[in-house]
């Protein structure tokens, strides 16, 4: 079997892109097919295209919709690295940077002006997401030259306005109706804010977890040492948060879990230091969809975050993250809310992955697998 995909970067993270059609000719489960491509189960997934961390083990699935209003829909797929599994619970926002940049490049948007506009619709939320790709004169630059936090290379700029982002998942942008709410775990009752938008978020203070809040540095090594009392908070705020029936039925990919602290020390910058953690680890710079849900959690008196950032009416918002400072913008257009975040995306191979197996044998190894 072979299966035409593109390999690309989204802000800070690395996916496959895969058409639908492409996909649905392959006559296959994708539960049982996109672990086998990425080479799950197996922490260096050896065996297939994945990266063997979660900002490198993720597909995007693309098409052009009927709908009019719409120039491309996409899936998102958190493929599993130890597991052979596939989270359809969530977003990627910066694996989203690439969609607007593959749809020019194949012909289904023409660039038009020094900015061209791509309407995209993620279907694991719903959530539209307003993409503007730099094509200055019409055109993608030759050489692309823009530049992020993060990522050490340049790539074409594409910003990101999520549309009214309040609620995708749970209905609510505050799921439990409260700015605040308490949660027991490790024998320590935590204080939290659980905010929808962009992707569902549980807030944890730094103060709490214990972590020098002075020296955001040491942040990572603190974290790291409480993995095991933050996945029990984030797995009992999915139940809270109306995403599970039990802490144990909880997604491992959401609820998203971000640390926050007040900018402090001599290095102090932007307006609140973040950590979040990515499929149990702490992640390298920021999830962009968890970034929209801090936006608006920001914007939302009582929360955690607007007790220390206060911005609820600035435009701009400044988040320190592990790769540098990540600014979140916010602005009304034609009746709705924009939140967004500017990113840069590039093309990195164009490739034919050989699955050799038939599907039965996929199933067949995995099941073996997970025997064991």
């Amino acid at each position: 079997m072979k299966i035409e995909a593109e390999w690309m970067r989204g802000g800070t993270s690395k996916c496959w892109v895969f058409e639908t059609e492409d996909l649905n000719r392959a006559n296959a489960n994708l539960d049982d097919l996109l672990p086998r491509l990425f080479g799950s189960p197996d922490s260096r997934q050896i065996d297939g295209v994945g990266g063997a961390t979660s900002t490198t083990s993720k597909a995007m699935i693309l098409s052009r919709p009927a709908d009019h209003d719409v120039d491309v829909e996409f899936t998102f797929a958190q493929v599993g690295i130890e597991e052979a599994s596939v989270d359809w619970g969530s977003n990627c926002g910066n694996c989203s940077a690439v969609v607007g940049l593959y749809a020019i490049e194949k012909g289904w948007v023409v660039p038009d002006g020094d900015s061209t506009r791509i309407v995209t619709r993620n279907t694991n939320t719903g959530q539209i997401i307003i993409q503007r790709v730099s094509t200055p004169a019409g055109a993608l630059p030759i050489v692309p030259d823009a530049q992020m936090p993060g990522v050490v290379f340049p790539g074409y700029r594409v910003g990101l306005g999520f549309k009214n982002p309040a609620g995708k998942t749970t209905g609510q942008l505050l799921p439990t109706g409260s700015a605040t709410d308490t949660i027991l775990a490790g024998g320590t009752r935590w204080t939290v804010s659980m905010v929808d938008a962009g992707a569902p978020v549980v807030i944890v203070r730094a103060d709490e977890l214990g972590v020098d809040t002075a020296r955001y540095d040491t942040w990572t090594a603190g974290v790291e040492l409480q993995l095991d009392t933050l996945d029990v908070i984030r797995r009992q705020a999915a139940v809270r948060m109306g995403m599970a029936a039990t802490p144990a039925q909880a997604a491992r990919a959401v609820p998203k879990l971000a640390i926050v602290g007040p900018p402090e020390g001599p290095d102090a910058e932007g307006d609140v230091n973040v950590m979040m953690l990515s499929m149990g680890k702490p992640h390298p710079a920021l999830a962009i969809t968890g970034s929209i849900a801090l936006t608006l959690a920001a914007r939302t008196p009582g929360t955690v975050l607007n007790a220390i950032a206060g911005n609820t009416d600035e435009s701009v918002l400044k988040l320190r993250t592990p790769a540098g400072v990540i600014e979140t913008w916010s602005e009304e257009q034609e009746g709705s809310l924009l939140v967004g975040v500017d990113r840069t995306a590039r093309t990195i191979a164009s490739s034919i992955i050989h699955l050799p197996e038939t599907l039965g044998n996929v199933v067949e190894a995995s099941l073996a697998t997970a025997t064991r």
